[in-house]
């Protein structure tokens, strides 16, 4: 479940001596330490891009990288605010940490975060683009400031394999979803929150059902949660009884979902990378009939980030590190499926012909759709809202797990 702190916001934590804009004094800070990267370790394919970028910062710049694994990253904020309430103002244990939304909001208010605008000034910041993405600068509508630096994009993307569900039949919104589940009882399901993606379903039911969407780009208070959560609700006391297992039991992650996509068990599943099937299939784990669709009116969208605790115990070696993964070898081989297949959040027509030229040959995989055809991106939700839906949802449909 996401943390809740009761605190109001505060200043941003202590900046300690390492200024990303002295770039060459950085390198020589850098050079020796250890990074514990805390980040979620779910996903042999990311976990082996992320031992992939520590060998390579390890034999340009000295410095070792260490990935603490995590099924949830609120564990992470917790260890840092536990230090932080324990005086704990320097050495800290977490150095860098993959980040966003609910997560991101919390640390910002409680000023457990490496000082303001470190990000932009990074060497490779002036290759992001900003331009067309402001999820790069707007983190789940909380603006970043710098406290934290772009490393990945993401679309809510569905699957299914077309060697037994035809396309006509695909649902082309949640509403169409449900009659889909009538129609086909027991062959849909979703990750149990407060699973990412599982979450991320809800948000996005959400979002199609509001009846003012605008409400869910501010905080909420429990007459505004309770209003707009209606139809979600409604709509998931529908949807229930028609899921696997007549929604009693729900898959814990993506995997799990994926593994039941290639046992048949079910028809449809969905993640946050517009190139998981095309992935999946590369790693042999689903057959090559799989296929992408999305809504046309939109999925949610966002950006993921990398943030430095503002007590981190080698600031300079996370510095270094995050540059990298904004440089064009590290993004191009994140957005191939093979490897991960995370879009971009660089603005490739700002790179160098060698760069660009990468990008245009990648190969996105025969399951993935390009970019052109991911129709519309839908604002993800203010932070207050996923919090409040995931603790909603635990009283309403938990205790039935």
């Amino acid at each position: 479940m996401a943390l809740l702190f009761p605190f109001a916001l505060s200043t941003i934590g202590p900046a300690g001596a390492t200024d990303a804009a002295n770039w060459d004094d950085v390198l020589t800070d850098a050079r020796g330490e250890t990074v514990y990267f805390n980040a979620w370790g779910g996903s042999a394919n990311i976990n082996a891009y992320i031992q992939w970028a520590g060998d390579e910062v390890k034999a340009r710049y000295g410095i070792t990288v260490v990935q603490v694994k995590l099924d949830d990253t609120a564990k992470a904020v917790s260890t840092v605010l536990a230090e932080k309430s324990a005086g704990r103002d320097a050495h800290g244990s977490v150095d860098l940490i993959w980040i966003n939304g609910e997560n991101f909001a919390a640390m910002k208010r409680q000023g457990l975060l490496f000082s303001a605008d470190w990000a932009t000034k990074l060497p490779n910041w002036g290759l992001v683009d900003i331009e067309n993405q402001p999820t790069v600068t707007t983190d789940f509508t909380i603006p970043t400031e710098g406290l934290e630096s772009p490393w990945g994009a993401a679309r809510l993307v569905f699957f299914y394999d077309e060697a037994r569900t035809a396309k006509k039949d695909l649902p082309d919104s949640s509403k169409e979803l449900l009659s889909f589940a009538k129609a086909h009882p027991g062959r849909f399901s979703y990750p149990q929150p407060p699973d990412f993606t599982g979450s991320s379903f809800l948000k996005q039911i959400l979002t199609e059902l509001i009846v003012d969407r605008e409400t869910l780009q501010k905080p909420v208070d429990d007459a505004t949660f309770d209003q707009g959560a209606a139809p979600l609700f409604a709509y998931l006391d529908q949807l229930h009884p028609l899921l696997w297992r007549k929604g009693k039991a729900f898959p814990q992650n993506y995997p799990e979902m994926k593994q039941k996509l290639a046992d048949g068990e079910l028809d449809i599943i969905f993640a946050f990378n517009p190139a998981e099937a095309s992935a999946g299939i590369a790693a042999g784990e689903l057959p090559d009939t799989v296929r992408s669709f999305v809504f046309s009116k939109g999925t949610l969208g966002n950006t993921h980030f990398v943030g430095i605790p503002y007590n981190a115990n080698a600031k300079a070696g996370a510095l270094v590190l995050a540059n990298f993964l904004l440089s064009p070898e590290a993004q191009v081989r994140k957005q191939d499926p093979k490897i991960w297949g995370d879009p971009t959040v660089l603005a490739v027509g700002k790179l160098p012909e060698k760069d660009r030229a990468a990008f245009a040959t990648l190969d996105l995989g025969v399951a993935t759709l390009p970019p052109e055809k991911l129709g519309p991106a839908l604002a993800e939700p203010h932070p207050d809202w996923m919090t409040r839906i995931e603790a909603e949802w635990i009283k309403r449909y938990g205790a039935a797990n």
